[in-house]
């Protein structure tokens, strides 16, 4: 008698497949989380470098505001506010996704629709803690 094997889920599933599956709003934030402390991790050079400038003394505080006009080495001051957007995104994310994990742990009582209703949360008001600073970043107000 043939054996008859069955492939597993997901066994046979080609790029194209898996990027057409639909995440639920809690499975795109926890990507994004890791995400957003990659990007954290890998540009925390920068992060340092501004912090030394700007607190350093008030030539280099200048000379910090001034990345943000000037540029800095081959960027232009429009790519640095992008970056700096983009750290601003990345932190507020991470924070907030980090809290909503924190507050999982500590209560214990994670049901789907709290979960989908504390991702939509996380969602929501990262992007919109990013656009009201981003919008302080370039002068809108």
């Amino acid at each position: 008698m043939a054996e008859i094997t069955k492939s597993r889920p997901g066994e046979n599933m080609r790029l194209v497949e898996a990027l057409q599956y639909r995440l639920p709003v809690a499975g795109v934030v926890s990507i994004l989380h890791r995400a957003s402390g990659g990007l954290l991790f890998v540009l925390l050079p920068f992060i340092i470098w501004m912090f030394d400038t700007s607190v350093t003394s008030e030539i280099s505080f200048d000379r910090f505001a001034s990345a943000f006009t000037a540029g800095v080495g081959p960027l232009p001051g429009f790519a640095v506010k992008l970056v700096v957007l983009a750290l601003i995104w990345a932190y507020l994310h991470h924070a907030i996704a980090g809290v909503r994990h924190v507050w999982m742990d500590a209560t214990h009582s994670v049901t789907k629709e709290q979960g989908r209703s504390s991702a939509l949360f996380t969602l929501a008001s990262s992007l919109l803690l990013t656009v009201v600073l981003g919008a302080k970043l370039f002068g809108l107000y």
